[in-house]
């Protein structure tokens, strides 16, 4: 039997993570790689957008929307930080709960991009529930890109770094001049 899997693409923390290392996602060659490990029910990619202005993600949250993937965008909220500077929240935890919530009962396995340690709880949740979590992030940046205590909740954690050659984006052919 073939596992029915989902995919949550926490997507700040993967492009802070894939940066740290040094290569950027090939999104397509993600979706083949993940498609190895059973039946893609879902694949979801998460990001916060700023409604006032034109961003550099637009082109790459349109692409993921035309070719597979669940799109979760969320307006950035601007909020004082207490010592009188503005500052942009960018969290899409709550939206990412309530869709593992709900597709829990039909997978068997989730593996979760991201190194947030507020998203331990929802691991916790649906790991009680039955699926199998695997947490992909890097402990090969300078600085650890993923959360101790999310990292211990879960069944497997994957370097992202092991991954690099299945999934990286190549890089841009250069013209001839």
């Amino acid at each position: 039997m073939t596992d029915r899997i989902a995919l949550f693409i926490d997507g700040a923390s993967l492009h802070n993570t894939v940066r740290s290392l040094g290569f950027e996602v090939d999104f397509r060659r993600l979706l083949t790689e993940f498609g190895k490990h059973g039946q893609i029910v879902r694949a979801y990619f998460y990001t916060v957008m700023r409604d006032d202005e034109f961003s550099s993600i637009k082109p790459l949250v349109d692409w993921l929307d035309y070719n597979g993937y669940a799109v979760r965008t969320k307006p950035a909220k601007e909020h004082d930080d207490g010592e009188g500077r503005r500052r942009m929240r960018r969290n899409i935890g709550v939206e990412l709960a309530v869709d593992a919530l709900e597709i829990a009962r039909r997978i068997d396995q989730a593996f979760l991009f991201s190194g947030d340690g507020d998203l331990r709880v929802i691991v916790e949740a649906i790991r009680r529930m039955g699926v199998r979590v695997t947490i992909v992030s890097s402990i090969r940046t300078k600085s650890p890109m993923i959360a101790d205590e999310l990292r211990r909740e879960a069944d497997v954690f994957l370097e992202l770094e092991t991954l690099r050659a299945s999934i990286e984006r190549p890089p841009h052919p250069i013209a001839p001049e």
